[in-house]
C-alpha cells in the first residue's frame, strides 16, 4: 500500500474565494504512483472548506447567496466575544463540508462529468495549508 501527502498553500486575495483545484489534486495524485485507490482533500482550517461540484459561476455566486442568508457576516455571533469577528466563517466551512475523498483509478481520479474540486475559503487574504493524501496501490 502507498500513502502518499502532500501540503499545498493557498493565499487568497479575497477573504471570501473559491478556488478550483482539481488539477492540483491530479497532480498530486500523479506524484503519489497510486493506480487504485483514493485521495483525501482536506482544507486543515476552520474557516475553509474543501466540496465537489459544477465549475460555474453562476453557481458558485448561489452558494455565496445561500450561505449568506443562512449566516450573515454581518450577525453579532457569539463568537465574537472573544475578539474575532468571523463567526460567520466557522458556521460557513461547517455548511459547506470539511473535507471530500474521491476514488482514483488507472492514476485518474474519478470524478463525474462536471464535478470538479474547489477550496472556498471563508476567512482568507493569509496563506492557508490543503492537505491531499493518497492511498492505494
Amino acid at each position: 500500500m502507498v500513502v502518499y501527502s502532500k501540503k499545498i498553500t493557498i493565499k487568497t486575495k479575497k477573504k471570501l474565494d473559491f478556488v478550483r483545484i482539481t488539477d492540483l489534486v491530479r497532480q498530486a495524485v500523479k506524484e503519489s504512483g497510486v493506480q487504485d485507490g483514493i485521495v483525501l482533500v482536506n482544507p486543515m482550517h476552520v474557516t475553509s472548506s474543501v466540496y465537489i461540484n459544477d465549475n460555474e459561476q453562476g453557481l458558485i455566486d448561489d452558494f455565496k447567496e445561500f450561505l449568506e442568508k443562512l449566516a450573515p457576516r454581518d450577525f453579532n455571533y457569539h463568537h465574537h466575544l472573544t475578539g474575532e469577528d468571523n463567526g460567520f466563517s466557522h458556521l460557513w466551512r461547517t455548511i459547506m463540508g470539511r473535507e471530500v475523498v474521491v476514488s482514483v483509478q488507472n492514476f485518474e481520479l474519478e470524478l463525474g462529468r462536471w464535478e470538479e474540486i474547489f477550496y472556498a475559503e471563508f476567512d482568507g487574504e493569509r496563506s492557508k495549508n490543503i492537505l491531499i493524501k493518497v492511498l492505494g496501490e
